[in-house]
């Protein structure tokens, strides 16, 4: 028999009934019927071609084929709940493998993890700076995306997804924005890999930068940066996502809950 094809619902009903040599009280413990445990078991009896149980005077009992195979059956579903507990542990594990940008994770995500492992002292936390790293290959927990949406996975809005400019002069170019068309600088003079280092940059004195509010906050809470206008809405900002069966973990459900409070 192959093992796609083991019939475990009836092997299971099968133990039950062997426990209690009683259909109707293994029905109980399965919240079945009687009839419902009755079909299972001739439907293993024709699977194995053996007959299982003999009614006698005094009720039920094992034949002596059924009576062979039920130790290393009930080993097996042992063996099952192991497996089982095994595969859970990593939901209940304290460590996290998180993906986010650089500085995304200095701005806004690493203190509001401090924050939680104050109030959860053995929690262990594993960055990766690679925020498109594949959540199979890395192990991953979370990430934190810069996008428009979680798409195909499960995800969050991470704060306000508006964005402010900050700083004086020409305009700093990054990834996530480039100089406006009819500004004072046709070609910007500063161009740097991602909104962190414009904001640092922006600080420095070297120009002006459009960036996400949830970054640039702690900056302008501290005075090292001035905010320039309203700030503006925007269709892109930092979502915090998974694939389903991660995000269904108790532990992402208890930090996702956290961050977003």
């Amino acid at each position: 028999m192959k093992r796609t094809h083991l019939p475990l619902n009836a092997l299971r009903v099968f133990d039950a009934a062997a426990r209690h040599l009683s259909f109707t009280r293994a029905a109980d413990e399965l919240a079945v019927t009687p009839a419902a445990v009755g079909q299972q078991i001739r439907a293993l009896e024709d699977v194995l071609g053996v007959v299982l149980f003999r009614r006698t005077p005094k009720g039920l009992e094992l034949t002596d084929e059924a009576s062979a195979g039920l130790e290393p059956l009930r080993s097996g579903f042992l063996h099952f709940e192991d497996a089982v507990r095994a595969m859970q542990a990593g939901q209940s594990s304290h460590v996290y493998t998180i993906a986010a940008p650089r500085e995304f994770f200095a701005a806004w995500l690493a203190p509001r993890l401090a924050a939680f492992r104050q109030s959860n002292p053995d929690v262990q936390f594993s960055m990766v700076a690679d925020e498109e790293a594949d959540f199979t290959e890395a192990n991953l927990d979370l990430a934190v995306r810069w996008a428009e949406g979680p798409g195909e996975l499960e995800g969050v809005a991470l704060g306000d997804p508006g964005r402010i400019t900050v700083g004086q002069g020409c305009w700093i170019s990054w990834p996530g924005d480039t100089s406006p068309e009819g500004e004072e600088c046709a070609a910007p003079p500063l161009s740097v890999g991602d909104a962190g280092q414009a904001i640092a940059a922006a600080a420095a004195g070297m120009g002006k930068a459009r960036v996400p509010v949830l970054l640039a906050q702690s900056w302008l809470d501290n005075g090292r940066i001035a905010e320039l206008g309203e700030r503006a809405p925007c269709r892109t900002g930092y979502w915090l996502v998974a694939p389903s069966p991660q995000w269904r973990q108790k532990k992402v459900k208890a930090l996702v809950a956290f961050l977003t409070a």
